[in-house]
């Protein structure tokens, strides 16, 4: 998989997750950017009250974002398989196993980490499926 694979996959996080109102019921009280990056290639995710309102693909130029969470592609497709494997599960496993890294200002990371995983995960099982 390409960094430009993994940032086509999470363009379609809005209709992933607006669709589904539990997971945005979680997440209302988040508002917020943060960035995903698969092998330098960022991908800028803006949150309104739970609702992804805009992902965007860069490179940018001084785009503000309060945590990233960076990883090769190959780890992304791991992490999205249907069932992964141990230490591709979650994004706090992939980063104690040292495929991925955390950045930034983690508290917002934190308080809303259900939210944001479910949310990271919500494309799994659909990779490959086009």
């Amino acid at each position: 998989m390409s960094a430009d694979q993994v940032a086509a996959v999470l363009a379609r996080l809005p209709e992933l997750v607006n669709r589904q109102e539990p997971l945005v019921r979680r997440g209302r009280f988040f508002s917020g950017e943060f960035l995903v990056e698969a092998d330098g290639v960022p991908v800028h995710v803006k949150v309104h009250e739970g609702r992804i309102a805009a992902v965007e693909k860069g490179p940018f130029r001084m785009r503000a974002w309060r945590f990233a969470i960076r990883a090769e592609a190959d780890a992304w497709l791991r992490f999205w398989e249907p069932v992964p494997a141990p230490g591709y599960h979650d994004v706090i496993a992939m980063g104690r196993l040292g495929v991925a890294r955390l950045e930034g200002d983690l508290q917002p990371l934190m308080a809303n980490l259900r939210y944001i995983k479910e949310v990271l995960a919500s494309p799994r099982g659909t990779v490959g499926a086009r």
